[in-house]
């Protein structure tokens, strides 16, 4: 009877010692916080998840959207930029709600905020970062100013700035000084700037080009003895150009300083200068008439640009081996070189026809004439004849 009697108390008692753990365990799930705070934390993160999904799927859907309605791009360069730090706001603030409702102390609380202050300065710094290319879009009169290449120089150089300045703060952030750090960053550097001539100098020979103008990213240009083609970008250390068969080539900034740099993409025209050859039995009336047919058709001709801005010259120049040679000097109106061969194509056919059809004459080609003149009578040499066996 008695054990009947104690056998629902021990029931009880075990009941009472496993809700006991239960609410051990609920008290002190991880590092001594209470699980229901952890699930309130993880449900505070995840409300601050799906605010972020629905900022980026309707507000700043619908303000890129409009953006995109404007008569500028402007606007959409800004939103573009931005968007990224923008979208991890909402995860910063979650973070450090949910770090809130935890209520952690000491070095949990302490790494905790030193996370959450860092993600806060990266942000910043990201979105600088990122607003500095809407910035530079902007800049046209800079542009004017100190030409696009140096420009883009500058904007570069901000943006490896504002790296090391956000680097800097989250170091600081961390407990680690920045005098002392840059102090052995100095005496380093000192250290190779023995061995980094080149790079020094390579860095003042494209300052050298860009502050000269000498040429700009597009252009085409030609350095005696090194390379021939279109540029495509002035780096802080080379050149990069593209040779006409499509191959790269990066060339020092020093040599481009130093070296003579023909620029064909500043030609204000370009030329044509041929000489050309008809027979010596063209007579003196025909010699004038080829002469004055080809300057009539420079001077009425639209392709062709005309004195007093360029110099231009139609004239009997010389008398040659086996022809005559007219000198034709002049210039097109147009830089590009496909156009320019055009043009130079049909100027060709012109003279052609001026020379065969109108005047009657025709060109002169490579010739030589050989002279026969018969021998005195009673002075025929005399026949060989071999003596016989």
């Amino acid at each position: 009877m008695a054990d009947k009697q104690e056998s629902p108390k021990l029931v009880t008692e075990q009941a009472s010692n496993f809700w006991a753990e239960v609410v051990d365990v609920w008290n002190n799930g991880f590092l001594g916080i209470d699980i229901g705070q952890i699930i309130v934390a993880i449900g505070i993160f995840s409300i601050f998840l799906i605010l972020r999904g629905v900022l980026s799927k309707y507000i700043l859907h619908t303000l890129h959207l409009w953006t995109k309605k404007s008569n500028t791009d402007l606007d959409d360069k800004i939103i573009e930029a931005l968007l990224p730090p923008v979208r991890f706001i909402p995860i910063i603030m979650g973070l450090f709600f949910a770090a809130q409702a935890l209520e952690f102390d000491g070095i949990v609380a302490e790494f905790l905020t030193r996370l959450i202050r860092s993600m806060i300065a990266f942000t910043i710094f990201w979105a600088l970062h990122r607003a500095l290319d809407p910035i530079q879009h902007i800049s046209r009169k800079l542009e004017k100013l100190l030409t696009k290449v140096m420009t883009v120089w500058i904007f570069k150089f901000l943006k490896v700035l504002v790296f090391f300045i956000g680097a800097a703060v989250i170091l600081e952030i961390w407990g680690i000084a920045i005098g002392p750090l840059l102090g052995g960053v100095g005496l380093f550097g000192v250290a190779i700037a023995l061995g980094a001539q080149d790079l020094f100098k390579n860095l003042i020979g494209g300052l050298t080009v860009i502050a000269e103008k000498r040429f700009y990213p597009g252009d085409w240009i030609k350095v005696d003895g090194i390379v021939e083609g279109t540029v495509e970008e002035i780096g802080f250390r080379s050149t990069r150009v593209r040779r006409f068969d499509k191959a790269p080539v990066y060339v020092p900034n020093s040599e481009l300083s130093d070296a003579v740099v023909t620029n064909f993409s500043r030609m204000t025209n370009r030329r044509i200068y041929w000489k050309i050859g008809v027979t010596y039995s063209t007579t003196r009336e025909q010699l004038t008439l080829i002469r004055d047919e080809i300057a009539n058709y420079l001077a009425t001709c639209d392709d062709f640009e005309k004195p007093p801005k360029v110099s231009t010259f139609v004239r009997l120049d010389s008398f040659n081996d086996s022809s005559i040679d007219f000198m034709i000097y002049c210039f097109t109106k147009t830089t590009n070189w496909g156009e320019w061969l055009a043009v130079k194509e049909e100027f060709a056919l012109v003279i052609k026809e001026i020379v065969e059809e109108k005047v009657g004459t025709s060109f002169a080609f490579p010739s030589q004439s050989i002279y026969l003149e018969s021998m005195p009578t009673g002075s025929d040499p005399e026949i060989f004849t071999p003596p016989e066996k």
